[in-house]
């Protein structure tokens, strides 16, 4: 299976290859957009502000390219905030995919901002993406801001108020933690977005 990831220059995207790498997929790091429209499956992976994120998918001329692809598409953390109308954070304009805005985390006692660890799934409807993930299962998030719940979100967690930790609308998908730290709970997430479930 042919499996781009966009280069976004987050800084996640060197472990997001190798986790795929132990699920036997060599990915090609690109941002040329005929090899990223040519691909069987593209993740959209990020870390660090809304801003910069989006600043550097027009900068490489790739904003109408994402938008426009018909295949699976997988965005991981900032990469799933990105697919979103917009964001709080520095007011930014996103790729619009995903109705709805991106918004800070409260901060409240004994809840700490940046939203940093181990957090429970807690899955809301079947998903292909999420087939094998029990409820209660722990992934690890790093962030600051989040997507609301909505009828989007397959699955939430909750750091003071709940949030949308996966979304699904359509062919995209989106990850609000790391999968590839997130132990097996994270290599299943994976190995669902590559198997023909999603196709």
């Amino acid at each position: 299976m042919e499996v781009v990831l966009i280069d976004s220059g987050g800084a996640n995207i060197g472990s997001v290859r190798y986790a795929l790498e132990r699920l036997g997929v060599n990915a090609q790091l690109s941002a040329d957009a005929e090899t990223i429209t040519r691909a069987e499956r593209v993740i959209l992976p990020g870390v660090g502000a809304a801003g910069a994120g989006m600043a550097r998918l027009r900068e490489l001329g790739l904003v109408d390219v994402v938008r426009n692809l018909s295949q699976p598409l997988l965005g991981i953390c900032l990469g799933m905030q990105l697919l979103f109308e917009s964001s709080e954070e520095n007011e930014t304009a996103c790729l619009g995919l995903v109705p709805g805005r991106v918004r800070k985390l409260a901060a409240g006692e004994g809840i700490r901002v940046p939203h940093m660890g181990w957090n429970a799934l807690q899955p809301r409807r079947d998903d292909a993406l999420l087939a094998g993930v029990d409820t209660g299962a722990q992934a690890y998030f790093v962030h600051s801001y989040a997507a609301p719940v909505s009828d989007d979100t397959i699955a939430t967690a909750t750091h003071g108020d709940p949030f949308s930790a996966v979304v699904r609308r359509g062919r995209c998908w989106g990850a609000q933690f790391h999968p590839e730290r997130s132990g097996h709970v994270g290599a299943r997430l994976l190995e669902n977005f590559l198997s023909d479930r999603l196709a």
